[in-house]
């Protein structure tokens, strides 16, 4: 049988003081919308179908939108707002009708005896094991407001980091894009009227401006071969990167040995194992056990295998700091805090630490990198372009001699 179907409502009504809201709710029907309207105490007085955008539909929800929802839950819970209602209060308030949905249909599952981590684990496209795990032992500890409190903050700084990467990653990519786009143009569009002026010369070329005329020729001859090629690439990179993992592992590895940005990923990753193991062992959960939720946290597969090696040799009675060092990937000074937490009892303190100081010196590094990019990407236009305009000139500053 078919899973039914939520519908948007919109609605106005009277509410217990007799004062005029409205509002938008989600039910199966019109008959059910005014029943939990009633049921909230409004006096439906018009209920309507929410109208589809004219822009396609609805807004799909990101990842940001799960971090803000988690903070929010945590701060109605720390408010001491029961459950079903901070749902109902989070829920009706967000602006992303997708991300609405969402919210109700967990308030729903709640509502009828679900627990908030089985609600959870209900929708894995936007809640991973590890939230699930982590909302289920703080529901079994009776500590689920401060629990939430560490996720929202483990969810805030990941897609933060996240952010950084994109953006120190994006910034040349687009450039080069660009760059290629205004030379293709330059190629197949402007050579060719300069190529028509020069054969009224009656003179030999210069070799650089031979050499420009050619590659345009090339351009002009075979642009769709080119751009179905570039286009064809990409395709096959993202379905190879979707679809294989040896070709994962080894974009991964080679990612690490890129000069900077290379040292940018690894410490991304040290933030990542840092701050995902820290808040679950603050939620009570065994460090064998956390492990295999840290490995999938680190983002790149030579510190997720390592993570795993590091849970094998913890399993057999290794000390943490011990099997971080056997892997050579860890700094002296991350293993040393290690070490410092587990002697004190305070590893998820030191943990934190280690995150908060390898988060920071991600921003800085993406600061950096966007300061040096800039001077060498505009040296770079500057080259292509420039060497253009003086290939396709250099012929008419030649004749302008002789005469």
């Amino acid at each position: 049988m078919a899973e039914t179907q939520n519908i948007t409502f919109q609605w106005e009504g009277l509410d217990k003081k007799g004062s005029r809201v409205k509002g938008e709710t989600t039910a199966t029907s019109e008959l059910l919308a005014r029943a939990e309207l009633r049921r909230q105490g409004i006096n439906p007085t018009r209920v309507r179908k929410k109208p589809k955008s004219l822009f396609g539909g609805k807004k799909k929800i990101v990842p940001k939108d799960i971090a803000v929802f988690l903070r929010q839950m945590a701060t109605m819970m720390e408010a001491g707002v029961p459950l079903v209602q901070a749902f109902d209060i989070v829920g009706r308030g967000h602006e992303n009708p997708s991300m609405q949905e969402l919210i109700l249909a967990m308030k729903s599952d709640v509502e009828g005896g679900t627990t908030f981590s089985a609600a959870l684990g209900k929708h894995p496209k936007y809640f991973d094991d590890l939230v699930v795990n982590l909302v289920n032992a703080g529901e079994q500890a009776g500590a689920l407001e401060t629990l939430l409190d560490k996720i929202a903050t483990y969810k805030e700084k990941t897609e933060s980091l996240k952010a950084k990467i994109k953006k120190a990653l994006f910034y040349p990519t687009a450039v080069l894009v660009v760059a290629f786009i205004v030379t293709a143009i330059l190629l197949i569009f402007v050579v060719p009227q300069f190529q028509d002026l020069f054969q009224g010369f009656g003179a030999d070329l210069p070799v650089f401006t031979q050499f420009v005329i050619g590659i345009s020729e090339f351009f002009q001859s075979y642009w769709w071969a080119i751009f179905g090629g570039l286009i064809g690439a990409v395709v096959l990179f993202k379905q190879a990167h979707l679809r294989s993992p040896g070709f994962r592992r080894w974009l991964d590895l080679m990612s690490l040995k890129i000069p900077v940005i290379g040292e940018l990923l690894r410490k991304a990753s040290i933030a990542r194992f840092a701050r995902t193991l820290s808040t679950m062992f603050a939620a009570g959960v065994p460090l064998v056990e956390a492990m295999e939720s840290v490995a999938g946290a680190t983002g790149n597969a030579l510190y997720r295998e390592a993570t795993l090696r590091i849970r094998d040799e913890t399993a057999a009675g290794t000390q943490l700091q011990a099997a971080m060092r056997n892997t050579a990937l860890f700094p002296n000074m991350v293993v040393q805090m290690v070490a410092i937490g587990e002697e004190s009892g305070a590893l998820d303190d030191m943990l934190d630490k280690v995150a908060d100081f390898y988060e920071e010196e991600v921003d800085n590094m993406v600061d950096s990198l966007s300061s040096l990019m800039e001077p060498m990407i505009m040296a770079f236009l500057g080259v292509v372009v420039g060497g253009l305009v003086i290939a396709m000139y250099l012929p008419i500053f030649q004749l302008g001699a002789v005469v």
